[in-house]
């Protein structure tokens, strides 16, 4: 194999394995509202607020980093924004009040903001564009793989340990991966192109940068649009998912057990009921295929999954957790070895599993076709612009639905108890996944025009250059 492809497969790890920690450390929150409102004597109402800010922050943080990526190094970027997150995230463990912790947490979302925009941008460059949807899906699969590793990391270590000992471990690996950086060989701009493959191979360079003039047309553009919608409707059902531990502690609690046999089994089942995400390998796979038949593809094939994903949400969350038989004395080993045997023996608990595999499997076709697209419809040097401004729609999304859940569980709460306000609750707020695929549908005939116009101008680009 020859060193430039090392290099590149090296890149693409490295960015890969980055994409799981803005995650990692949004998947710490939730398993810990309690021991740290009760640490910090707050309500733990308060601790939502954090959750947002740090997603809302990281979201309008990256359109500025997005748009730095399209003039300036790249590698560069990533280790001074990946240092600002890293050092945050070492100061939020050692957060004395609520003013500390919520100012650490919007400084953390300072520094992840360049995860997304600046790792997108470098990744489109670096990926053939034959397999762009599939390697794009490992991107998005380590990402929800983060968010359960951090769901996993707080359920398990917060239970022997403090709170605050999770955020000092993410840190220390958070300096790891600047020592990784260092080795990262940046790709030229467009180098992926298939258009721009005769000038790459020349020595020539592709040396459009963006202006930021160009702003006002990237988010005008029909199909960006609609994209950006869409990914805010999704990402408003997806956001509050963020409450499922939540609701399994409560599941939990339901058959009989305390609260911390609860929050080490609600860790554990948040990550076997999401396993079903794995498959977004294949998705971007058959996204690759549709899409070489059609620029339609992709969108079509996506909307269907899309509306799926609601019905068998809502079914998961109404059936109840019955006959569940856990061990009481805390041991996480024999609790997950329990968990095993329920999924095969229980049969509710293996209806759930079920439900829960294909729904997260039919979520999963969303990220990597949606990530594709975003790239096929953008110029090289507009990527990562779009694709920040993208990301501020998916944040306002996860923060609506975030904070969505807190103000309707609190009008249901006055009708209902747990775990039932939390299943009409989760549940009302999966509907927004109907206008999400509705706009998939619409912008599928835009998608033609569109990506026909950039390898249009990539095509021109390269006959001046030939000239």
């Amino acid at each position: 194999m020859e060193k430039n492809t090392l290099r590149a497969i090296y890149t693409i790890f490295v960015f890969i394995a980055l994409a799981a920690f803005d995650n990692i450390i949004l998947g710490l929150f939730p398993p810990l509202f309690s021991e740290i409102a009760k640490d910090l004597d707050v309500n733990i109402a308060k601790m939502g607020i954090v959750s947002a800010a740090n997603i809302l922050v990281t979201a309008l943080s990256s359109v500025y980093w997005g748009y730095l990526s399209g003039k300036f190094k790249r590698k560069r970027l990533i280790i001074i924004g990946t240092l600002i997150w890293v050092v945050s995230v070492f100061l939020t463990s050692i957060s004395k009040s609520y003013n500390q912790l919520l100012f650490y947490q919007v400084l953390t979302g300072v520094g992840l903001g360049c995860i997304a925009s600046i790792g997108f941008s470098v990744l489109t460059d670096s990926i053939p564009y034959r397999m762009r949807g599939m390697v794009l899906s490992l991107w998005g699969m380590t990402q929800g793989f983060g968010g359960i590793a951090g769901s996993l990391m707080a359920s398990l270590i917060a239970t022997r340990a403090s709170w605050r000992t999770p955020f000092i471990i993410v840190g220390f690996i958070g300096f790891f991966l600047i020592i990784l950086y260092l080795f990262v060989k940046e790709p030229k701009r467009g180098e992926a192109e298939p258009e721009l493959k005769e000038i790459m191979e020349s020595g020539e360079s592709y040396n459009y940068v963006i202006d930021a003039g160009q702003i006002k047309n990237i988010l005008l553009k029909r199909s960006n649009l609609l994209l950006f919608l869409q990914a805010l409707f999704l990402n408003i059902s997806i956001g509050s998912l963020v409450w499922l531990p939540t609701f399994y502690i409560y599941k939990v609690e339901q058959q009989g057990y305390d609260m911390n046999t609860a929050i080490i089994a609600s860790g554990y089942l948040n990550a076997i009921f999401q396993i079903g995400g794995m498959t977004s390998v294949y998705f971007g796979h058959l996204g690759d295929r549709m899409q070489k038949k059609t620029y339609k593809g992709r969108a079509f094939l996506t909307s269907v999954f899309v509306l799926l994903t609601m019905p068998l949400y809502i079914c998961m969350f109404i059936v109840p957790m019955t006959g569940l038989a856990l061990p009481k004395n805390q041991n996480a080993i024999l609790i997950l070895t329990k968990l095993v045997e329920e999924v095969i023996l229980n049969p509710w608990i293996l209806l759930i599993f079920v439900l829960s595999f294909f729904a997260s499997a039919a979520q999963s076709a969303n990220t990597p076709n949606w990530l594709a697209l975003i790239t096929d419809v953008n110029l090289p040097e507009h990527r990562g612009t779009a694709f920040s401004i993208a990301n501020l729609s998916n944040s306002l999304g996860r923060t609506i639905g975030n904070l969505g859940v807190g103000l309707i569980l609190g009008i249901v709460s006055n009708y209902t108890k747990e775990p039932t306000s939390y299943i009409i609750t989760l549940s009302v707020l999966q509907l927004f996944l109907v206008p999400s695929a509705l706009c998939y549908l619409y912008m599928a005939k835009r998608n033609v025009s569109d990506i026909k116009e950039v390898k249009m101008v990539l095509k021109n680009r390269v006959g001046n250059n030939e000239g």
